[in-house]
Formats: C-alpha cells, structure tokens, sequence
C-alpha cells in the first residue's frame, strides 16, 4: 500500500505523485481564511488516492468553528477524535495541541490549556488502531525545537500502548520533519512541508505497507 503524509502546508500546494492512501496532519492554509479553504478543497480533489484522511492542526481556526466540518470536506473523510478504515487498516484522527504561554491567540484552535485535558482526548484513542494521525507530535519524537523537546507526554504513553500500530503521523513542530521507526517497528513520521521559518522546503513523506 502506498501511503503519502504531509502536515503544515500553511496554504502550499505540494505536488504529489498519488497512490492509495493520502493522510494530513494540519495546519492547512496560509491565513485561515474561509477562501483559502475553498482554495485546499479543490487541490484536494484533484490528488489522485484511492482515499483521503486528514485533520486539523492549531491554525485551523476555521474548522474549530464550523458545525459540521466532517460534510465541508465531501472529497476527504475528516477525522477529529474519530476513526475511519481503508482496506482493512483502522485510522484514527485527533487534532489537539497544548497550548503555551505567549502563544499568538489566532493560532489555538483545538487548543488545551491543561495537561489533563490532553490526557483526556487522547484516552479516547483505541488502542487497536493501524494508524494514528495527530497534530501534536509524542514527547521525544520528532519534537525538538532549538530551546527543548516538545511533544506531549500523554500522547507518548498512550502510543506506546499500541501493539498494533503501524505508523503515526503529526506536525506542528517543524523542525521536527523526518522520520523515526519505534521499537515494534512502528514508523513515527513529522511531515511538516514548511520549516521553522515557514518555508515550503520539506518533502511529502511516502510510506509502503
């Protein structure tokens, strides 16, 4: 199966090469306007997958607000504290970030003050899923930024839970792009197409399962 992640477009439009499975992890446009949207709906519908997952990230702010975000996407299936299957693989979405002191007030969307309430959205994730799409990357994987690592914890401990997981997929910190294979062979994937500086530097991540 061939699966290609990107996370943090930020309104970039990368060109992929298409396949069976397309999965994005957030933060989709370059200034959360209802048009630009618009605009990553239609280069949505012309990737050629057999399916389309993808969640919202922290500068999402639009899809925090809409009633319904899961008919807003008719070409995609939108995950948030769900789950959807493809070809026998359970995938489960959850865009939570914790959100941190001085952090810009545009960009908190699925955002949670208390670890306890990160805690609380990620117990809901089942623990026999095959992949696991967040927006916040686990503490000590792909996290670092220059100052620390900054991933969360509860999401780590839940993840190492999973014997079953084949691949987890997140964003959010940019200068965490790369990718990282776990103990159980798990693929541990930062797809950030920008960087820190916001720059579209960084490749679409193809995964083969």
């Amino acid at each position: 199966m061939i699966i290609d992640c990107i996370s943090d477009i930020h309104g970039y439009f990368p060109k992929l090469q298409g396949g069976d499975l397309l999965l994005i992890a957030g933060d989709l446009t370059a200034r959360d306007e209802p048009y630009q949207f618009e605009e990553f709906k239609k280069w949505l519908q012309k990737q050629n997958y057999k399916k389309k997952v993808l969640i919202a990230g922290n500068h999402d702010n639009f899809l925090a607000h809409l009633e319904n975000p899961h008919e807003y996407f008719e070409e995609a299936t939108y995950l948030s504290d769900s789950g959807t299957e493809f070809e026998g693989l359970k995938i489960w979405g959850s865009p939570w970030t914790k959100n941190f002191p001085g952090q810009n007030p545009l960009c908190k969307a699925f955002g949670l003050d208390l670890s306890t309430q990160m805690l609380e959205k990620f117990l809901l994730i089942p623990q026999d899923i095959d992949i696991l799409i967040t927006h916040s990357p686990p503490l000590g994987i792909l996290d670092n930024t220059r100052r620390a690592r900054v991933g969360c914890p509860n999401l780590g401990n839940q993840v190492q839970k999973m014997q079953k997981l084949k691949l987890h997929l997140f964003g959010h910190i940019h200068e965490g792009y790369g990718m990282e294979e776990g103990a159980l062979g798990t693929k541990f994937v930062n797809a950030s197409f920008v960087n820190e500086f916001y720059e579209p530097i960084n490749a679409p991540t193809r995964i083969i399962l």
